[in-house]
């Protein structure tokens, strides 16, 4: 989708404001050469605050997205393009980030076994001036673990960065019967809906 704006986007300074390696991989592999400027924006918004959950992916995205384009402003390093994401995991209205301890992983992945929960990536797309904001939504199935499985899945230390306590592009894909939509919203960055945004702004900026 981007080949043909590829031209006018590889003249542009992209950011990541974020620490995924899997992120970054994920925007290389379809032919941008992005830098990562991790956010340390606090994440301590409170989605009892949002009508939806949607809307909290969302915030968290872009308070991501502002707090990198404020400081690299001030550093005099500013960015044409800064995209930011949120991924949250959910299971009967009860959000799920990246766990605090191997306890925390074990008790997280315990809950979502037998079960179908759902994985939100809010993103934010900041273009120049220009920001647009969207949330992708996949269902996951996860088969019956054993105590015994997830405790040794944990020991991987696997768990211990990602939203839900699981990896689906690594070992954790070994515990998913099966998914229902964006394989790569479940990664952190819906590749489909990024492309075609970025298609449309730089179309904005060019036409």
């Amino acid at each position: 989708m981007l080949q043909s704006i590829m031209h006018v986007l590889k003249t542009k300074k992209i950011v990541l404001a974020s620490s995924s390696p899997r992120r970054q991989e994920l925007v290389k592999n379809v032919g941008l050469d992005v830098l990562l400027c991790p956010s340390v924006f606090e994440e301590n918004l409170d989605p009892k605050d949002f009508p939806t959950l949607d809307e909290f992916v969302i915030e968290t995205a872009l308070q991501k997205v502002l707090e990198v384009d404020e400081r690299l402003k001030k550093e005099n390093n500013a960015a044409d393009i800064i995209i930011g994401a949120d991924t949250m995991v959910t299971l009967n209205g009860k959000l799920f980030g990246k766990p605090t301890s191997e306890q925390d992983a074990f008790d997280i992945l315990s809950q979502l076994s037998g079960k179908k929960h759902t994985v939100l990536t809010g993103v934010v797309v900041k273009f120049d001036s220009q920001t647009t904001k969207f949330c992708e939504k996949a269902d996951v199935f996860f088969g019956d673990l054993t105590p015994e499985q997830i405790w040794a899945y944990v020991a991987t230390k696997e768990p211990l960065d990602k939203a839900g306590g699981y990896g689906i592009q690594g070992i954790g894909g070994t515990l998913i019967r099966r998914i229902e939509g964006d394989y790569f919203t479940i990664m952190g960055l819906p590749l489909y809906r990024l492309s075609e945004v970025l298609y449309k702004m730089t179309k904005n900026k060019t036409n």
